[in-house]
């Protein structure tokens, strides 16, 4: 691999970066944006914020509309062609500390949540996987993970693979045809790495972030790893 290299500077708090029609998409929690920037690091904001949680995570669905989770709402917005934000679909009280998503080419909606107050000081709980379907009636489709984070779907749209944080480990699911999780188990684990976000590559690796140890490592199914990125701070996703 080669070394990492500045792309853009400013940023407060990013995370969930997309790659969608020749640029990066990403949310700036902390500045209450989702942005893009193309290869050139010429930026332009797509949203600002008007609801009360940060712009946690952010995907798109089959036809490209943009999709941000807010999160003490627990609701799932969508952008219009317009560039106005609605109501997508309604987690209600499934969980709470709703966090990433991931959308497969079906419509199917994966979202998470990592089950407890963490900004109150609460205790660790274990955490949820929800689906909302293109029907959008959200419902639990997997529980008992460990400070759920990043997630992806394979090309296949076979897998659903799950970073658990607080587990140090990848989990994968089957996806059936309806879409709901069966068949769990560990894709990877990760040693003293907490993985927080991730993505798939083209040979079906995994990269995964890790903001302690300030590096994004990319691993095989089995936990081989395969590269290592090292950056002078912590790599949320």
């Amino acid at each position: 691999m080669s070394g990492p290299q500045v792309l853009m500077t400013g940023i407060a708090f990013g995370e969930s970066p997309r790659w969608h029609d020749g640029r990066l998409w990403f949310s700036d929690w902390m500045a209450g944006q989702v942005l893009a920037v193309d290869t050139d690091g010429k930026s332009e904001v797509i949203v600002h914020a008007d609801f009360p949680s940060m712009p946690m995570c952010i995907d798109y669905l089959p036809d490209g509309r943009l999709l941000v989770v807010s999160s003490s709402e627990g609701l799932i917005k969508r952008r219009e062609p317009d560039g106005t934000l609605v109501d997508h679909a309604t987690l209600g009280d499934l969980s709470v500390g709703y966090n990433e998503i991931v959308v497969d080419g079906r419509g199917n909606l994966y979202v998470n949540a990592i089950g407890f107050d963490m900004m109150a000081g609460e205790d660790p709980k274990p955490g949820i996987v929800a689906l909302v379907p293109p029907d959008g009636k959200a419902r639990q489709v997997a529980d008992g993970v460990m400070f759920p984070n990043g997630m992806a779907v394979t090309p296949d749209e076979s897998t659903l693979i799950v970073a658990e944080s607080y587990g140090r480990r990848l989990t994968a699911f089957d996806i059936t045809s309806d879409g709901d999780l069966v068949n769990r188990r560990v894709w990877a684990e990760t040693g003293d790495d907490h993985p927080d976000g991730i993505c798939l590559d083209a040979d079906g690796a995994v990269w995964y972030a890790d903001v302690g140890n300030k590096r994004c490592v990319r691993v095989r199914e089995g936990g081989e790893v395969l590269d290592t990125v090292t950056v002078d701070r912590g790599c949320f996703s």
